[in-house]
């Protein structure tokens, strides 16, 4: 579908309508089709899991929502808005690949990041330092990030993200590489956030068991196309036999590759 085909989103800040909304988005890269078309609906105050493989285009349809990358062709809406400062001003992000300033310590990270946001110096101390005690990271808030581990890194990522007070908050790969005590602190901070402030968070995660814990609407995209989408309940639910989300994915995504291949090396 080429752009001019694809049938126009309206441009709305209505707070009723949906927090992301694609129609035929798509992405190439050369010959390769990275993301094929998809049409995305969020719901404002949702917890919304995006699935698929490595590889399956999660990525970089995140990175086209937040405006990191521009779309081939299609339409989409985040906000109601297309990517623009307005709504990098009003979204968070965590992306795989973290992006922190290792020189700076804990506390200054977010400091400095809610300055950028415009918050007042004395504002965004407060806040680093409640986020700080949130991601039980007030004992290293005063360590260069390049000492952090990798889980404390990733708990220094999401209060970055969070510390301006954004609308939406887009999650890729959060848990990897956190400790199960961890994990488990951040998931319930996350499911208050939405539960509280009407936060609409959107999530990608390979811990199928977490985003069946958390989210409220899941979509699966396997090879760069939209196989599912719905709520929770109706994806499970109109896949044969699949009880869990784990199943249902499976299915989705897995089926007609057949048994794993032997190794001749071993017995």
């Amino acid at each position: 579908m080429t752009e001019e085909q694809a049938a126009p989103l309206a441009q709305t800040d209505d707070s009723s309508s949906a927090a992301i909304e694609t129609h035929g988005l798509t992405r190439r890269f050369g010959a390769q089709l990275a993301v094929d078309g998809i049409d995305l609906r969020v719901p404002r105050g949702s917890f919304y899991g995006f699935l698929g493989e490595n590889g399956a285009g999660k990525s970089t349809t995140i990175s086209m929502l937040t405006g990191l990358l521009a779309k081939t062709s299609g339409e989409m809406r985040v906000l109601g808005l297309a990517p623009c400062d307005e709504l990098k001003r009003r979204i968070g992000v965590v992306p795989d690949g973290l992006l922190l300033f290792d020189r700076l310590t804990g506390r200054e990270h977010l400091v400095f990041v809610g300055r950028i946001f415009g918050l007042e110096r004395h504002e965004a101390g407060r806040r680093a330092d409640e986020l700080l005690a949130a991601m039980e990271l007030t004992g290293d808030s005063r360590k260069l990030v390049s000492d952090y581990s990798f889980g404390m890194r990733k708990k220094l990522a999401l209060a970055a993200a969070l510390i301006h007070g954004p609308e939406l908050l887009f999650l890729d790969e959060p848990f990897e590489g956190v400790d199960a005590v961890a994990k488990a602190k951040l998931t319930a901070l996350l499911a208050d956030l939405v539960r509280r402030r009407k936060l609409t968070v959107f999530i990608t995660s390979h811990v199928l068991e977490v985003v069946e814990r958390l989210c409220d609407h899941v979509g699966v995209i396997h090879r760069g196309r939209l196989v599912a989408q719905g709520s929770l309940a109706s994806v499970i639910a109109a896949v044969p036999q699949a009880q869990t989300l784990t199943d249902a994915f499976v299915k989705l995504v897995g089926e007609g590759r057949g048994e794993p291949r032997a190794l001749s090396f071993l017995p």
